[in-house]
C-alpha cells in the first residue's frame, strides 16, 4: 500500500516537474509567435530590446526567390536575439522602395517585384517603432538587409530619438548587419579563390552563397548556369556558390550585429 501510494505521489510529482518543464521551455524570439500575455511577461522579465527586420520583395535572377531578403533578414534577426538573450524581433517589412513602378526602373522592370514609396516605408518603420515603444520595449532596433534603403533607416532612427528625447526609449539603427555582408564577406571569397565578377553585386556567388547557407530551398541550383548577366537581373555569377562560402557571411553578420547592438544600449545608459 506505501509503495503504491510512493507510486502515485512519484507520478503526481513527474506530472507537476513536466508542467514545469514545459513552461520553462525556451520561447521563440519571433513577436509574432508569442501571445500578447506571453510578449508582456517576456518584456516585465527584462526583454526590453526588439529589432524590427527589414527585407524586400524583389527579383534576384532566374535562381533565387522573389523574397530572398525577406527569408534571410528573419532568420538572422532570430540568432541574433538568440545570442543577445533578452531580444525578440518584430515581424519582418517585406515592402520597401524598390524604384519607379510606371515607368518601371531598377528592380521594378523584373515581375514580381513590390516597391512603396519612400514616405509609406519610413511612415510604416515609424509607427511599428513607436508600437513596440508602447509595448515596453527600450531599444527598438532597425535593421536592413537590402542596400537600397540604409539611409532611410538611419533618418528613422534620428527622428524617433529626436521625438524621444528625455524618455527611456531609444531606436538604434545598425549598419555593421549590412556592412558585415560587403567588403569584409567579399575579402573572405577572394581568399578562397573567387573573382570580384563572380562576387558580384547582386545575386552573384556572395548573395547566393549566403542564401543556400541559409535557406536553400529559396534557391534554384538548377538554373546557376542561366543566371548571370543584367539581362537575367544577375550582376556576379553564381555557379560556384555553395552554403560552405555562404556559412562565413552568417557568422560575421551575426557576430558584428550583436556586438553592434550592445555597444548601441550601453552608450544609451551611459548617455547623460
Amino acid at each position: 500500500m506505501r509503495a503504491a501510494f510512493g507510486l502515485i505521489v512519484l507520478l503526481a510529482f513527474g506530472v507537476v516537474v513536466g508542467a514545469s518543464v514545459v513552461r520553462a521551455a525556451p520561447r521563440s524570439p519571433y513577436l509574432e509567435e508569442l501571445t500578447w500575455t506571453e510578449l508582456r511577461d517576456a518584456v516585465a522579465a527584462g526583454a526590453t530590446t526588439v529589432i524590427i527586420p527589414v527585407g524586400g520583395t524583389e527579383q534576384s535572377g532566374p535562381h533565387l526567390a522573389l523574397g530572398k531578403h525577406n527569408v534571410r533578414v528573419k532568420v538572422l534577426a532570430g540568432r541574433i536575439a538568440t545570442a543577445l538573450g533578452d531580444t525578440l524581433v518584430a515581424p519582418v517589412l517585406a515592402y520597401v522602395p524598390e524604384g519607379s513602378i510606371s515607368p518601371p526602373s531598377e528592380h521594378m522592370r523584373f515581375p514580381g517585384t513590390i516597391s512603396v514609396p519612400v514616405a509609406a516605408f519610413k511612415g510604416t518603420l515609424e509607427g511599428a517603432a513607436r508600437s513596440l515603444r508602447q509595448a515596453g520595449f527600450t531599444h527598438i532596433v532597425l535593421i536592413g538587409d537590402h542596400g537600397g534603403y540604409q539611409t532611410q533607416l538611419k533618418e528613422v532612427a534620428d527622428q524617433l530619438n529626436k521625438a524621444w528625447a528625455g524618455s527611456p526609449a531609444r531606436a538604434h539603427y545598425i549598419a555593421a548587419y549590412y556592412r558585415a555582408s560587403e567588403a569584409p564577406y567579399d575579402k573572405l571569397l577572394r581568399a578562397q579563390g573567387l573573382s570580384d565578377a563572380e562576387i558580384g553585386m547582386h545575386a552573384g556567388a556572395a548573395d547566393t552563397s549566403l542564401q543556400l547557407a541559409i535557406d536553400p530551398a529559396t534557391v534554384r541550383t538548377d538554373r546557376l548556369d542561366s543566371a548571370h548577366g543584367a539581362a537575367t537581373g544577375v550582376l556576379g555569377d553564381p555557379r560556384r556558390a555553395s552554403a560552405a562560402l555562404g556559412q562565413p557571411a552568417v557568422d560575421l553578420i551575426v557576430n558584428d550585429t550583436v556586438a553592434a547592438i550592445r555597444k548601441a544600449r550601453l552608450e544609451k545608459r551611459q548617455r547623460p
